[in-house]
């Protein structure tokens, strides 16, 4: 598994190759996951964190059968810019998946991702108990939506467009 920069995830992706976004929080890894023209993020249902082990096997379940050929997790900067203890949380897990994974992670920052996931939820007049359930998707939606726009700029400023 490698860490990547988003330039060099542009450079490694075939053509029609999904890309997941993940939103990691403390009880739960929201999940998303690109159209094969990576041009659409769309939720998917959370995974209920355990323990590492498992939440591993479940995040590798799920990159299997969805066929993901990397990953966009969100890193949740401090406003200021500076890393605190979630951040350093979300290295962690990635340097765990080291051992687990050959698929590459490309960190995003997700300043205000939740923010704007509620914002949204509540635009649709979702129920406070529904919202619950679905912030986290909805949080790595947007982080994937910011990658994918990103991907696809960088696709354009190369005159290269995704097949």
């Amino acid at each position: 598994m490698t860490v990547l920069t988003i330039e060099e995830m542009a450079e490694t992706l075939a053509p029609r190759q999904a890309i997941a976004g993940l939103d990691l929080g403390t009880k739960t890894i929201g999940l998303s996951m690109s159209d094969l023209g990576r041009r659409f993020a769309t939720p998917r249902p959370v995974i209920r964190r355990v323990k590492f082990t498992i939440d591993a096997q479940a995040l590798m379940d799920f990159a299997q059968s969805e066929k993901v050929a990397g990953f966009v997790i969100g890193l949740p900067m401090n406003m200021d810019g500076s890393a605190g203890p979630r951040v350093q949380a979300t290295r962690a897990f990635v340097r765990n998946m080291e051992q687990k994974t050959a698929l590459p992670f490309v960190y995003w920052d997700e300043r205000l991702s939740t923010v704007a996931a509620e914002r949204t939820l509540l635009e649709m007049d979702v129920s406070r108990a529904k919202r619950a359930e679905r912030i986290d998707s909805a949080a790595a939606s947007f982080i994937l939506q910011g990658a994918l726009d990103r991907l696809s700029l960088l696709a354009r400023s190369d005159g290269d467009e995704f097949s």
